[in-house]
């Protein structure tokens, strides 16, 4: 029989309880710091914590990732973790539609609400260009890059009202965005477009905007990843960056993001695998109570919710393992450790932890602090009381129109046109193009959807040539002899990094025939500087790192070759060639 039928159960029979034990010293605590009308929700808490198995309070700051069947919905393993392990959120991974991911979101919060306390789940995701990121028939809104070339802060706060509202609607209540990063390494690997852009003003603004738009549909937003993640040259997916700027650095460039969402509300931020040398030589963020408690804590002020990144990758992990990370994580000021990674390294963190609060390696107190700030965002949140979706109203939330061709606008203003030697814009007439780009990480469809579009815009001929990501010179060579037989070039590029050899080679080979040429960055937007003598420039911002497609964005660049205005300006330098702020119109 279940120890306590519901949280409103346990809610009616503490009100009848004399505050003892426990709850005294719990309540000794000064709530004078909450407003009004939360010092009802601030002792409903304290008196939920008082009835807390130590398992139930170490599952509330554990994070797991989801595990699936093969119908698309979590499987056994998750169940356990919610109900064995009690874990207390949940990050969900994989692609789904609108309707399977309301069903897979509320069979979670099924199975938390099956527990003893019944308290529901912050139910989260990497959503930083629209549900789309992770429900197939969501509205995909360009890289924050796209938006921070917009310099339209009422566009930038639409963008997250709008994928907050169709989070809610598929029943994610938490998502891993803005990133608050000022991009000023060019060649950082995981940041660029998912940063704003290079200057901190911009980001600041930017950041807050989102903030706003997201937290006051409600959806927690998380500024992420502090203290910065932009100026490595690393990918903490992959190994432990460093960075070695002076602390009038930090302070000056990649905190102020930080202290502006802080100062805007808000509720929670996520650390970086990164160690920066100024504040703590020896330790990552995540693991550096000299990160979290001192500077996020205690100098900014922060006193939201502190997650990790996710504790798998290597930075972490091949270090110091799932289980002993996850302690210092908490240590150090984390409030929820995310358990990504395999189902064991997921049972190490709980049984880590666990056994680090029985033996006092972590303190109650500190567990207490964690889980207040937790159960109090969960009541802010009214999760309690709405915790599950109405599966068909998701669908039709999802597939808004006006939510799409919101993003079409959008798109268009952060198309940015670098560069114009007269031959912009085509026009649609019976002249011939060639389409020729690069498979990006193996796959020709990026460059198949472009050719699609191109021949929405043209009666002429449309030919195409997909190369290898880094042309050899037979393949150059192929291309040039295909060029002389057309009127007009689209070339598309792309970098995550730094563009390949053979790609900068290709376009500047192109440029010196007497056809016109237009390069697209499909990436990175410093990839004119490798072909600067190409007739015409464009930077769409449209894919990141790891490939994922924004082909709203590439749609809307394609659409501007055509005669449609751009209305982007460089939210970076592109060093040497041309400044922040550069964007040209017809």
């Amino acid at each position: 029989m279940k120890r306590v039928i519901s949280i409103l159960s346990i809610i009616t029979l503490l009100t009848t309880l004399v505050i003892t034990g426990p709850i005294t010293s719990l309540a000794k605590k000064d709530d004078l710091h909450y407003p009004p009308n939360m010092k009802a929700n601030h002792g409903m808490v304290q008196r939920i914590i008082a009835h807390m198995t130590p398992k139930e309070k170490i599952g509330q700051l554990v994070m797991p990732s989801t595990h699936d069947n093969n119908q698309q919905l979590p499987n056994e393993q998750t169940k356990e973790l919610i109900q064995e392990y009690k874990a207390g959120s949940v990050i969900v991974y994989g692609n789904r539609d609108a309707e399977k991911t309301a069903q897979y979101n509320n069979q979670l919060q099924e199975w938390a609400n099956d527990t003893d306390l019944s308290i529901p789940l912050f139910t989260s995701a990497d959503l930083e260009y629209g549900v789309v990121q992770h429900v197939t028939d969501g509205t995909t809104f360009p890289r924050q890059m796209g938006i921070g070339a917009t310099r339209d802060l009422d566009a930038a706060k639409k963008v997250a009202e709008v994928t907050a509202v169709e989070s809610r609607a598929v029943g994610f209540n938490w998502n891993y965005s803005p990133v608050a990063d000022v991009n000023t390494n060019p060649a950082n690997p995981v940041i660029g477009v998912r940063s704003f852009g290079e200057q901190t003003d911009l980001v600041s603004e930017m950041t807050v905007a989102q903030v706003n738009g997201y937290q006051e549909n409600g959806v927690i937003a998380t500024a992420k990843h502090f203290p910065g993640h932009g100026d490595t040259s690393v990918d903490s997916h992959y190994g432990l960056a460093s960075v070695t700027y002076d602390r009038e650095t930090l302070e000056e460039i990649h905190l102020p993001p930080f202290q502006a969402a802080i100062d805007a509300g808000v509720d929670s931020i996520m650390t970086a695998h990164v160690i920066i040398e100024a504040i703590d030589p020896e330790l990552p963020g995540t693991l550096s109570k000299k990160v979290l408690t001192g500077l996020l804590r205690e100098q900014l002020g922060f006193n939201g919710l502190i997650v990790t990144d996710a504790m798998s990758m290597d930075a972490i992990d091949e270090e110091w393992g799932s289980g002993r990370a996850a302690v210092m994580a908490v240590q150090a000021g984390a409030d929820i450790v995310m358990a990504t990674g395999t189902y064991d390294q997921q049972l190490e963190t709980f049984d880590s932890l666990f056994s680090a609060y029985q033996s006092g390696e972590i303190t109650e107190e500190r567990v207490n602090a964690s889980l207040e700030r937790i159960l109090m965002k969960k009541l802010e949140y009214k999760l309690f009381d709405n915790r599950f979706v109405d599966v068909e109203q998701a669908t039709e939330v999802v597939n808004t129109p006006e939510h799409k061709d919101f993003a079409k606008e959008i798109a268009q203003q952060s198309i940015t046109l670098v560069k114009n030697d007269g031959v912009l814009p085509f026009e649609e007439n019976g002249q011939s193009t060639l389409v020729v780009g690069p498979q990006i990480y193996g796959d020709d469809y990026y460059i198949k959807d472009i050719v699609d579009v191109v021949k929405q815009h043209t009666k002429g001929d449309v030919e195409s040539i997909i190369t290898s990501g880094n042309p050899s010179a037979a393949e150059i060579a192929d291309v040039l002899a295909k060029a002389e037989q057309v009127d007009r070039i689209i070339a598309p590029t792309f970098s995550a990094s730094g563009l390949s050899a053979g790609q900068g080679e290709l376009v500047t080979a192109l440029a010196e025939i007497d056809k016109p040429v237009v390069a697209v960055s499909l990436g990175l937007p410093y990839d004119v500087q490798n072909y600067d003598g190409v007739d015409a420039y464009l930077a769409s911002y449209a894919i990141e790192r790891w490939g994922s497609p924004v082909p709203t964005s590439w749609t809307a660049a394609i659409d501007v070759i055509f005669g449609a205005q751009p209305g982007g300006k460089l939210p970076v330098a592109i060093d040497g060639f041309y400044d922040f702020g550069i964007g040209l119109s017809y």
